[in-house]
């Protein structure tokens, strides 16, 4: 079973985050879930998304305390909680930033990785909109959900809000998934 824990801060779509990535692994095949963990619910509060996605059944219904992987949504976070906690050894980081890994001084033997979805979101959106760009680096670098599922679980959580929205996040998970390989 893979285990992941996603970082935001309210408002940035981290629980969304979590549901896109669940529904792809549906799409490949896999068993997953997602639920998110709130603290104080408003706006810039740092919020808490999990996913874990396997090849079987899941039965387990707790947080998830040992991530193989880690998303981040907004570098500001590394300085306001602790997102390296009980990541597993050699375990993963896609980190929403323009640094690279080792400015972001993070301890720990981890497999640091950078991507600057914001660029790329406001470029496309011209709104910090990151949790659908930063899907593309998860696609690429873990290969946990394939990139066509990906495209069809944006159609399936944004549709409603029209082929517009749903064409412009396509595309951003493309730009960053061609980017990150």
């Amino acid at each position: 079973m893979i285990e992941i824990r996603i970082h935001g801060r309210g408002g940035q779509g981290a629980v969304t985050t979590g549901q896109i990535t669940a529904i792809a692994a549906f799409y490949d095949g896999k068993y997953c879930q997602t639920f998110p963990m709130f603290g104080v619910e408003r706006t810039g509060a740092p919020v808490q998304a999990f996913v874990r996605i396997d090849d079987k059944e899941i039965n387990l219904r707790s947080e998830v305390y040992e991530p193989d992987i880690v998303l981040v949504l907004d570098a500001s976070l590394l300085s306001a909680v602790d997102v390296t906690a009980g990541l597993k050894k050699g375990g993963a980081i896609i980190i929403n930033s323009n640094k690279g890994p080792k400015e972001l001084n993070l301890n720990g033997e981890f497999d640091v990785h950078t991507i600057d979805a914001t660029s790329t979101a406001m470029a496309l959106f011209k709104k910090p909109i990151v949790n659908t760009p930063i899907l593309g680096a998860f696609s690429a670098l873990t290969q946990m959900v394939s990139i066509g599922s990906l495209e069809k679980a944006i159609e399936e959580k944004f549709l409603s809000k029209g082929t517009e929205i749903v064409e412009l996040n396509k595309k951003a998970i493309m730009e960053v998934y061609n980017n990150s390989k």
